[in-house]
């Protein structure tokens, strides 16, 4: 089954967010645990959509789906703008960012360890930000 959510790009919406994904994930059998750290993931890509290439316009809308399918769980983040790819990001070594003292950063490399693969291609004209991420049911 496939869950769609469009939402404006406030950040004041990362909590409805939040919330989807939680409802959209309790029926599949996932602890408490690995929902919080897929939720965690897809806030952070949905916070950075929405401030770098929206600047936190709420009448700016994506759209966010999820969908569990063969011990997967794709997520899509589906935009109009530019989405930042991750993959293409040199990410800095920890020991850069502490002695750069940068706030930004963390939440790339967050994302990176959380989830399978995250993937960008353009479908129709949108860009789409994929995360997937496998699971086992217990």
């Amino acid at each position: 089954m496939k869950h769609s959510y469009k939402v404006g790009c406030s950040i004041q919406n990362l909590r409805g967010i939040r919330e989807f994904i939680r409802n959209a994930l309790r029926s599949y059998g996932l602890s408490e645990m690995h929902i919080s750290e897929l939720v965690l993931a897809v806030d952070e890509m949905s916070s950075n959509l929405m401030i770098h290439a929206h600047q936190c316009n709420p009448d700016d809308l994506f759209e966010l789906t999820v969908e569990v399918k063969d011990n997967r769980i794709i997520f899509e983040l589906i935009d109009k703008k530019n989405v930042f790819d991750i993959n293409a990001f040199s990410e800095p070594t920890l020991n850069e960012l502490i002695s750069e003292k940068r706030k930004g950063g963390l939440g790339i490399r967050l994302v990176k360890s959380i989830m399978d693969s995250v993937e960008y291609h353009n479908r129709n004209g949108q860009n789409v930000c994929r995360l997937i991420k496998k699971f086992s049911k217990h």
